[in-house]
């Protein structure tokens, strides 16, 4: 009885580390136009993302102004000539891939330029993990029961613990390295420096030496 309260409390832990580890990013922010703003995500390799996107009606009831309109880019820090969404003057929408390596990818929105300048209000919402996969829309292509599809959704979030532990875990030994040799280039500089004040020390003692030598103090 003992085991399987232990098991389970473990399952849960891990989801709950789960749904921490799992990135979400829904914000709004003010965009003038003419001007460029950019919002960075870090997410691991083989990893699903999306994102969606729309300008907020300043006045509703009414058509959105020919002038909100905006160009959004999504691009990798580790590839930045191939972009993975591209959307030229749209009002909204949306994008999804896989991302092929580890790295930080940028989201850039691009409001054209206008004069006078307007403000535009954007809404979005960024996804990554386990979380940018739509469970209604598994469960109804499933047809499964709610308890079957809810396990499914455990055994995802607990895959994706084990992942982000062992990325965590590289990232982890890369800095330990990256450690080593810092304090490596820092010993040898350390006795680098000792080694030319003991000399600038040796070379002052010679000279004053010989200095009063000459003037027959010595």
């Amino acid at each position: 009885m003992m085991i399987w309260i232990n098991d389970t409390l473990f399952l849960l832990l891990l989801v709950i580390l789960g749904f921490f580890l799992t990135q979400i990013e829904c914000l709004r922010f003010e965009l003038e136009s003419g001007h460029t703003k950019c919002i960075a995500e870090e997410i691991k390799g083989h990893a699903m993302t999306v994102g969606k996107y729309h300008i907020v009606n300043p006045n509703d009831g009414h058509p959105l102004p020919d002038t909100h309109k905006v160009t959004v880019r999504v691009t990798s820090a580790h590839a930045n000539s191939h972009a993975h969404h591209y959307a030229e003057n749209v009002h909204e929408g949306h994008f999804s891939f896989e991302t092929a390596e580890a790295a930080d990818y940028h989201t850039c929105f691009t409001a054209a330029d206008h004069k006078p300048p307007v403000k535009l209000n954007v809404d979005f919402e960024w996804k990554s993990g386990v979380a940018a996969k739509d469970w209604t829309n598994v469960a109804k292509k499933s047809s499964v029961e709610a308890m079957e599809m809810e396990l499914k959704h455990m055994l995802e979030i607990v895959q994706g613990v084990h992942d982000e532990m062992f990325y965590l875990r590289e990232r982890e030994e890369e800095m330990q390295e990256l450690n080593r040799d810092t304090s490596y280039k820092l010993a040898w500089m350390s006795g680098l420096s000792i080694l030319v004040c003991l000399s600038v020390a040796g070379l002052q003692v010679w000279h004053l030496k010989t200095f009063f030598e000459k003037k027959k103090l010595i």
